[in-house]
């Protein structure tokens, strides 16, 4: 009886000393680019975060040009349709997102426009595309998108936190003289 009594308090004491588990969380950044010119490229930049306390992921885009001096926004004469689409490569799991664009605005869950940001989302049974049409050109802000995603399972309506979480987004851009298309990029993530 004793020695049970010390395992027990021994167990106890150990158990102290172990550090208590943390939400763990795991993220990951993609970007691409295409050429304008010699010096400049248009720029999508995709960021993806799943977050295992909220059983969410949350995903932000930004597009730019990239000049020698740094990224900067568009030029006012700037026509620009976006596409983000949000999955998982299990195909039993759907995304129950919402988005703002721009960023900063408030969450949506149909479409919307703001600031002359035209922006639709449209469903699927596994995924969630995003169209987000921009007329006019502004600084990096304006062309930055974000929102969050709950992947849940068909079967049970559960979030599904043992799936992957996959954001890609490229962005078509016009103004003077220039009409290109950045390849896709895709960031992707998990639950930690």
């Amino acid at each position: 009886m004793k020695r049970l009594a010390v395992i027990g308090a021994t167990t106890l004491a150990m158990a102290a000393f172990i550090p208590s588990g943390t939400a763990a969380a795991a993220s990951d950044t993609k970007t691409s680019s295409i050429a304008v010119d010699p010096a400049t490229s248009i720029q999508m930049q995709v960021s993806a975060n799943c977050d295992s306390a909220q059983a969410r992921c949350f995903f932000t885009t930004t597009a730019s040009l990239l000049t020698p001096g740094g990224p900067t926004g568009f030029p006012q004469d700037t026509w620009a349709r976006q596409t983000v689409t949000l999955r998982s490569s299990d195909r039993d799991v759907w995304q129950q997102a919402t988005y703002s664009a721009p960023s900063g605005n408030p969450r949506e869950l149909k479409g919307a426009n703001h600031e002359n940001v035209l922006s639709k989302m449209y469903r699927s049974l596994s995924d969630v595309e995003l169209s987000i049409t921009y007329f006019g050109g502004g600084d990096i802000a304006r062309f930055t998108s974000d929102g969050d995603s709950v992947p849940t399972q068909w079967r049970n309506g559960l979030p599904a936190t043992g799936a992957d979480f996959i954001a890609c987004s490229q962005i078509q851009v016009v103004y003077g003289g220039v009409n290109l298309t950045t390849p896709t990029a895709c960031a992707q993530t998990r639950f930690g």
